[in-house]
């Protein structure tokens, strides 16, 4: 008998790490915060609170004002959606209502919470510092007789469960298709945008939300860099080098035109030198002919005058 209870035990205790271990290291299409919640929570109020708090769930599981807010890892989370994706909300701006949910309704809570009274809120200041109390200072002190009625709950999500839980690009068109209620808390209502338009965008542009850090300084250099020579921009200065290869181009069209001119030239002035050696020489010889020729006739007629002016005086006298 006391073998069987052995036994028991140890399958208890398996089947109980089984459980455990199907709740821890899940991760999600935005933050992985450790928690998987495969099926619509129960979600019971708290009482004197606006806030719903999951008693099935082992893990800090609240809702508030719309919202899905889970304590996890000594940060705080909120989401739209029961399952995720979760986003991280600094401690500076958690809701006051959220901050003042009593400790019993923590179902994990951390080891420190452990020293505080169970029907009071966790001493955030001594958790968080001074430095944060002081910007917080009364967060823990309220009316509460005039505490705001609980925001109704999304039951529509519950017929999205395990595979058929929604994409991110498709939470947000759900969700505002058949939740039309709008936060009343100023800080949800931001976390509440934030994330509907995070959902919106498409996802390409959600996935580039980093890049531009990487991509940045490069498109700086190329914006606000020193401007190039013969422009201020890359583009500008393209058509001064397109021109100037063109000018290369021609040069050497215009250099080899030049050339066959110079030649021409040349060309003609040696035929002209070539000419001037025939023109003096061979026929030369007929030409200094003839001007003899010419000359003697003139001699030969001044003769002949003179001859003829003797003649004439011999007669008359």
């Amino acid at each position: 008998m006391r073998n069987a209870l052995i036994v028991v035990w140890l399958l208890m205790g398996s089947m109980t790490s089984a459980v455990a271990q199907l709740s821890v290291g899940i991760s999600f299409p935005g933050v992985s915060i450790g928690i998987n919640v495969p099926v619509y929570p129960e979600l019971v109020p708290v009482p004197g609170y606006p806030v719903y708090y999951a008693p099935r769930v082992n893990s800090n599981y609240f809702f508030y004002d719309g919202m899905y807010w889970v304590y996890q890892g000594d940060n705080w989370y909120a989401s739209s959606w029961y399952n995720g994706p979760w986003g991280r909300v600094a401690p500076a701006v958690v809701p006051l209502f959220v901050l003042r949910i009593p400790v019993r309704y923590y179902r994990a809570p951390p080891e420190y919470f452990r020293r505080w009274q169970p029907d009071g809120p966790p001493r955030w200041g001594e958790h968080w510092g001074n430095d944060w109390e002081r910007r917080r200072s009364g967060w823990d002190r309220w009316d509460r007789r005039s505490v705001p009625a609980p925001a109704p709950l999304p039951a529509y999500q519950r017929q999205y469960s395990r595979d058929r839980y929604p994409q991110v690009d498709q939470q947000h068109k759900l969700h505002s298709d058949n939740y039309h209620y709008q936060p009343r808390d100023a800080v949800v209502r931001q976390h509440y945008q934030e994330q509907a338009t995070q959902r919106a965008r498409p996802p390409s542009q959600r996935q580039e939300q980093g890049a531009p850090q990487e991509r940045g300084p490069r498109q700086q250099d190329q914006r606000s860099g020193p401007a190039p020579q013969g422009g201020q921009g890359a583009p500008r200065a393209q058509p001064p080098q397109k021109g100037g290869e063109d000018a290369l181009r021609s040069a050497p069209t215009k250099a080899s035109s030049q050339q066959k001119g110079q030649a021409r030239a040349d060309q003609k002035q040696q035929s002209q030198r070539d000419q001037e050696p025939r023109s003096s020489g061979p026929e030369s010889t007929p030409q200094g002919k003839g001007a003899s020729q010419e000359k003697g006739r003139g001699q030969g007629q001044e003769k002949g005058r003179e001859k003829g002016e003797e003649r004439g005086q011999e007669r008359n006298k």
